[in-house]
């Protein structure tokens, strides 16, 4: 990754003014994964999407190549959203032709302009970590970060059908850290640990 397009605060990395200007910047062919890719966590998440007709939520998609590695695998009702329009357009135009079905829509993950209980599965890996680098103690987080982690999570419930929806979090975010935000009535959640030396973290939130 260029040293240009890092951010001069951790902070800015919860900022959309900071995405789109990083993805202007970005040639269109340029993308970038936070954590693990598709190929690290491709049994799991067979596991737990087993329909490859299953209706995808894809949460701050970004530029990552996940979403187009999981088309290629079969999972083709893949919708992606990101705030960033600048990046949606990009993302738009790149696979137009290659991955026709998949959706792509600029939206915030606190307010989506989606129907409830309209998708099986979504799933987010490292966006909401990225609203977490608001300046503070991770112990105690200050009430914006609270909340905007709350809002996500309300709206992705509210879009998933219930009963057998299925949230996904990937992220190196510690239970400590993150169950506060994933744990709701009416609801399930499964941690599973990834790796050895260094782990990442898999949330499972099911309806």
């Amino acid at each position: 990754m260029s040293r240009d397009v890092l951010p001069q605060r951790n902070e800015e990395y919860g900022t959309r003014e900071y995405w789109d200007q990083r993805y202007t910047q970005e040639s269109d062919d340029t993308s970038f994964d936070w954590f693990k890719s598709y190929a690290d966590v491709a049994d799991i998440l067979r596991e737990l999407i087993p329909d490859k007709g299953a209706r995808i939520l894809m949460l701050g998609c970004g530029n990552s190549k996940l979403s187009e590695e999981m088309y290629d695998d079969g999972y083709k009702n893949i919708v992606n959203t990101d705030y960033s329009g600048v990046v949606i357009e990009k993302m738009k135009h790149k696979h137009a032709e290659a991955r026709p079905e998949m959706e792509w829509h600029e939206m915030d993950i606190r307010d989506l302009s989606l129907e409830s209980g309209s998708f099986d599965v979504a799933v987010d890996k490292g966006t909401m970590d990225a609203m977490m680098t608001a300046k503070g103690d991770v112990w105690d987080p200050p009430e914006e970060v609270v909340q905007n982690c709350n809002r996500e999570v309300d709206e992705v419930l509210r879009v998933l059908r219930k009963p057998g929806g299925v949230f996904i979090y990937l992220t190196f975010g510690q239970p400590h850290f993150r169950e506060r935000y994933l744990t709701r009535p009416d609801t399930r959640l499964e941690v599973r640990a990834l790796g050895e030396a260094f782990h990442y973290y898999l949330y499972i939130l099911r309806t």
